[in-house]
């Protein structure tokens, strides 16, 4: 084959090669190691690290097409779109910590070292949405028909929260006004964060749930609008769920975000709540409701007794928290368990809470990493760890086993 031919054979390859990639677009600007700084140092840039040869990435490609074309033709653009081949540059896609494909990230003007990663939706409303918050436009060029670009939103597709809705949805205006007193459950969100938009309905069925306690309020605010409120409450990312009271940040809530778990949560908080001391509608009720029950045969068991309780016989104990959805699942079948096992004089059934002062350091030294944990001991030293079903079948069944090792002579059953 002559070298001419070889040449038109290795183009032809090339640009098969692209367009199956999906990236035989001119929209997007291709940087490389030889114009990437460059390029950064007089624009702010939204780059795809990409390969060929992935899948998500040949799925990406039209719609980046689509936002460079409508983001690069601005005459005085808030943004350019480019893309990086990291099979082609890996140097670059290294420097930047490109370990997966397509990685999205943002850098801002003359800052080509850090860039900010992109995780939310990829479509062009949530890219659009993302860029505006980031780079600070009120509303500016959403890249599509009806563009504005008087800061108003009238064109932006979000529904006004229902009048009737107990979830308040907080402004400049009111944010302050509104925390100064009570307790409040807050959302920080931006409506481009795909997990901001899982949780919204849940976040509205909390609201629906708590909206007869007249002590605690739910509420959310929108951190793409009133950005400043936000960063002065510390607000890394989104959703941001915090507990504040009388204006004071308590803590952030890094637990599961099920209806259940989160109204837990606010139980512990609160220090209960009317609807679960009543039954609620669900019939849910707090772990260590029933303390004032005197028929419970649960030893409920602190720091100053623990070691002294467990010394003797075969002790077992559940670790718990209030607010925890499983801990609350497993309340009921852990008294009947004290109750099948009441006439023997060998065993206890014990539990501790792991949230109350003083029981903190407990779970701590016996090495409690998650509610619930459930330990056995014997004679004041821990065995094992139950991991089993938690019927109350299958956790008898744990504690006749152990109960039978330690008996003089061999048990087929209780």
């Amino acid at each position: 084959m002559s070298p001419s031919k070889a040449t038109m054979v290795t183009l032809a390859l090339a640009l098969l090669v692209t367009l199956a990639s999906g990236h035989s677009d001119t929209s997007s600007v291709l940087l490389r190691e030889d114009n990437f700084e460059s390029a950064l140092a007089a624009d702010n840039f939204f780059v795809m690290f990409y390969a060929p040869w992935c899948d998500y990435c040949k799925k990406l490609a039209p719609t980046w097409a689509q936002l460079a074309e409508a983001r690069n033709n601005e005459a005085a653009g808030l943004v350019k779109v480019g893309r990086v081949d990291c099979t082609t540059d890996g140097d670059l896609c290294t420097q930047h910590d490109v370990t997966g494909y397509p990685t999205l990230m943002l850098f801002r003007k003359s800052d080509t070292k850090q860039g900010t990663k992109y995780r939310g939706g990829r479509n062009l409303e949530l890219f659009n949405a993302f860029l505006n918050e980031q780079l600070g436009a009120a509303s500016g060029s959403t890249g599509g028909d009806g563009e504005k670009e008087d800061g108003s939103d009238d064109d932006v597709p979000t529904p006004p929260t229902p009048p009737a809705s107990p979830l308040l949805e907080l402004t400049e205006d009111t944010f302050a006004k509104h925390i100064s007193s009570g307790k409040h459950f807050v959302k920080f969100y931006a409506p481009w964060c795909g997990h901001c938009t899982k949780l919204a309905p849940t976040w509205e069925e909390l609201a629906r749930s708590l909206e007869h306690e007249r002590d605690i309020q739910v509420s959310k605010i929108d951190c793409t609008q009133y950005r400043p409120i936000c960063t002065d409450f510390e607000v890394k990312g989104y959703p941001t769920l915090l507990w504040i009271e009388d204006g004071k940040k308590i803590e952030k809530y890094t637990g599961p975000r099920s209806h259940d778990d989160l109204k837990a949560y606010v139980a512990k908080m609160a220090g209960g709540l009317a609807s679960l001391a009543e039954g609620g509608e669900d019939g849910a009720k707090l772990e260590g409701a029933d303390k004032e029950d005197n028929k419970s045969v649960v030893v409920q068991l602190s720091e100053g007794d623990f070691a002294h309780a467990i010394a003797k016989g075969v002790t077992v104990v559940k670790f718990y928290a209030p607010w925890c959805g499983h801990c609350m699942r497993l309340a009921p079948t852990w008294e009947q368990l004290a109750e099948k096992l009441a006439a023997r004089t060998d065993v206890t059934i014990a539990k501790v809470d792991c949230t109350v002062d003083g029981n903190k350091e407990l779970c701590g030294d016996q090495e409690v990493n998650g509610y619930p944990t459930v330990f056995l001991y014997r004679a004041g030293e821990k065995v094992t760890e139950y991991y089993g079903p938690r019927s109350l079948d299958d956790l008898h069944e744990f504690v006749v086993q152990h109960l039978a090792q330690q008996d003089d002579g061999p048990h087929d059953e209780l």
